[in-house]
């Protein structure tokens, strides 16, 4: 399928997002440099910012034309990790080196968001949306919950939706992921009694008890995956005592755990059978659990061939349909319409150095291009 050249310049916006310093959460200048791009293409644009600290204040913006045609929806983010220190050049001082376009968030996600917009030109009469938050590399308490929360009041229903996040694995292309592993974070609290360690009979140790509770949760086998999935998985991330003394039984043991589950679980059964296994070891100990989002599956069908077709037709690589990777704003997308995922090299994403490659840009663009004028068509 063989588009017009989109009128906007794919490099020179990403050039322009990237030049905005948007550690999450993001507002502010970043967002004036996508409305700008946006007014003159016919969308209606709404920003609002939301929430208080420590999880916001957050901006999104909700961009949305009317058209004929299945309304497409375009969802990602404007907000970047923090760059880090050793990076050959300023990350929000954009370079171009060698075909390569250097700065934070050149791949996650400022790059997929220019290369959209510059595709929209192809299909001038489509109904689109752009679902972009400030907020989802940090909690996302207040990111594309919050724009969800927006459409839903002002009736805006997309039927299928496409998040731009760096799916391709070592060529563009070659990966779309259909759906997401769920993530729920637990920290355990188990008390005990200070005391010295000349006098156990005096005090009470709590490290035993939260010995014995990890050694189970080790042992735990949670699913052994299916066709789309991994098999769940537990991890112990952090023990903490905080006790530097060599002769004193400490007041406390604390450990925290990370488990991504496929979708035959859910985050809250998890959570009661974490909670009720620490509650055997000791029922004075707690559990407080943190769900970030559930699995989500979109089955292959219409949207993931659609996407597939506009690939191959513009770069001859029959791609893979994945769940890998850590959890995505897909999560929650995926309660409106068919959600899948598409975008540029991952090899970058937070690291320093990140960069994307012109070539792939245009050609980003250009497979961009191609799904609007399918699902429009």
């Amino acid at each position: 399928m063989d588009h017009t050249a989109p009128a906007l310049d794919v490099a020179a916006l990403a050039t322009a997002l990237l030049a905005c310093p948007s550690i999450t959460p993001a507002r502010g200048a970043v967002f004036d440099v996508l409305a700008d791009a946006l007014a003159p293409l016919g969308f209606t644009v709404d920003r609002f910012v939301v929430g208080d600290a420590p999880d916001g204040p957050v901006e999104n913006l909700l961009a949305t034309r009317a058209g004929t045609g299945r309304h497409l929806a375009f969802a990602g983010h404007l907000d970047v990790v923090p760059p880090g220190d050793g990076w050959t050049d300023d990350a929000f001082t954009p370079t171009t080196r060698g075909g390569l376009l250097y700065g934070r968030g050149a791949v996650d996600m400022k790059g997929a968001i220019a290369a959209f917009v510059a595709a929209i030109p192809a299909a001038p009469g489509a109904p689109l949306s752009l679902i972009i938050t400030g907020d989802e590399e940090g909690p996302a308490t207040y990111g594309t919950r919050a724009l969800i929360d927006r459409m839903r009041d002002r009736g805006i229903a997309p039927d299928l939706c496409l998040v731009g996040e760096p799916t391709s694995a070592q060529r563009l292309g070659d990966t779309i992921k259909i759906g997401r592993r769920g993530s729920v974070n637990l920290w355990l609290h188990v008390p005990g009694k200070q005391g010295h360690v000349a006098y156990p009979q005096l005090a009470d140790n709590p490290i035993p008890r939260l010995v014995a509770m990890l050694a189970e949760i080790e042992g735990i086998v949670l699913d052994a995956g299916n066709r789309w999935f991994q098999p769940s998985n537990i991890e112990i991330t952090d023990i903490t005592v905080g006790n530097p003394a060599t002769n004193v039984i400490p007041a406390r043991a604390d450990a925290r755990l990370s488990i991504r589950f496929n979708d035959e679980q859910t985050g809250a059964a998890l959570v009661d059978r974490i909670t009720a296994l620490v509650a055997r070891h000791d029922p004075a100990a707690t559990v407080t659990a943190r769900i970030s989002g559930e699995a989500f599956l979109t089955e292959p069908g219409p949207l993931s061939a659609l996407v597939a077709a506009a690939i191959e037709r513009q770069t001859g690589i029959v791609p893979e349909l994945s769940t890998t990777g850590g959890t995505s704003d897909a999560r929650f997308l995926s309660r409106l319409c068919p959600t899948v995922e598409f975008g540029l090299l991952n090899a970058t994403m937070h690291k320093l150095d990140e960069a994307v490659a012109l070539a792939d840009l245009a050609a980003l663009t250009a497979i961009y291009a191609d799904i609007i004028v399918s699902v429009a068509a």
